[in-house]
């Protein structure tokens, strides 16, 4: 018996040893959802791993206007965007894209009535991720910029030049392991417009802060509602506010087997006000913005 006394001793500190590690690493293990296309108009903070590449076809729909005077009246526009990313790093993405715009008006208070379909230009989104959640730190931080070109008005489907630069500061939180995310984008959104025929300069921004809680349904499908509150400038700079509104919508996103989703969010405008002294009593900003939204987004990782 004395004999077995230094290997039950040896035993004994060996696990001691090996217990502190086994929970430092556990502490130190990554939140396994993909929190990058988790939300609706709000965006996630991950990235891909080092080489892991993804196709996507991201469509948003804007949906009624102000109409212009007695009658019917319409307003739908789609603007799908075909994109492929690239992770050359675990914490930096890049994403070309391709966009395309359909677009039907009648009879909506400053807009022509037009309808039509095109090519719209491209864009490339870049995106760099701080710091990634893990046991220890649920909270993860990003930055994302995406420069494009459009040939389109995106409100009244004029032909123009047109460059803007969406840039976003992007946090996300696991708040409850396995359950619950939460995410928030701070979003600066200056364009340029110089209208085809008469060579007119447009120059706007908007300012927008979204939010959305997103909980685990099964194993697969997450749920959760999204609001978005957006601020419409004169000037590329945010010279001269013009209008803003509130959206609420739910957002419902499904895991495709391992490597792909399908993302879908509707939100719509539950208040508003424009400066326009000719808008000023109405309920809604909809010169600057569309009374409801959806977006549809599928990808699948490579």
């Amino acid at each position: 018996m004395l004999e077995l006394a230094p290997v039950r001793i040896a035993a004994i500190v060996l696990v001691g040893l090996c217990a502190p590690a086994y929970a430092e690493d556990k502490s130190s293990e990554q939140d396994k959802v993909d929190t990058e296309n988790l939300f609706g108009f709000t965006e996630g903070t991950d990235t891909g791993k080092k080489g892991e590449q993804e196709v996507i076809l991201d469509t948003i729909g804007r949906f009624s206007k102000r109409r212009a005077g007695p009658g019917g009246s319409s307003y739908t526009t789609f603007q799908p965007l075909l994109s492929y990313q690239y992770d050359p790093t675990d914490n930096f993405t890049i994403e070309p894209g391709l966009f395309f715009d359909t677009h039907d008006a009648r009879n909506v208070a400053g807009v022509p009535d037009k309808s039509f379909g095109t090519f719209n230009g491209g864009s490339l989104e870049l995106k760099y991720q701080f710091q990634k959640r893990t046991n220890d730190s649920p909270f993860s931080f990003a930055v994302q910029a995406e420069p494009f070109y459009e040939r389109v008005q995106p409100i009244e489907g004029q032909g123009a030049d047109i460059f803007n630069m969406d840039t976003r500061l992007i946090a996300d939180a696991r708040l409850i392991p396995d359950k619950l995310w939460a995410g928030v984008n701070l979003i600066y959104d200056p364009s340029v417009a110089r209208l085809r025929g008469s060579g007119e300069v447009d120059r706007s921004s908007t300012l927008s802060v979204s939010g959305t809680l997103m909980m685990r349904i099964t194993d697969k499908l997450f749920f959760g509602p999204e609001a978005r509150y957006m601020r419409a400038y004169d000037g590329a700079f945010l010279n001269r506010f013009e209008g803003h509104a509130v959206f609420l919508g739910p957002v419902l996103n499904y895991q495709v087997e391992d490597k792909g989703f399908l993302t879908l969010a509707y939100s719509t405008q539950v208040f508003g006000h424009d400066r326009d002294p000719d808008f000023t009593d109405h309920a809604f900003d909809l010169t600057h913005f569309a009374r409801h939204n959806l977006r549809i987004r599928f990808g699948a990782s490579f």
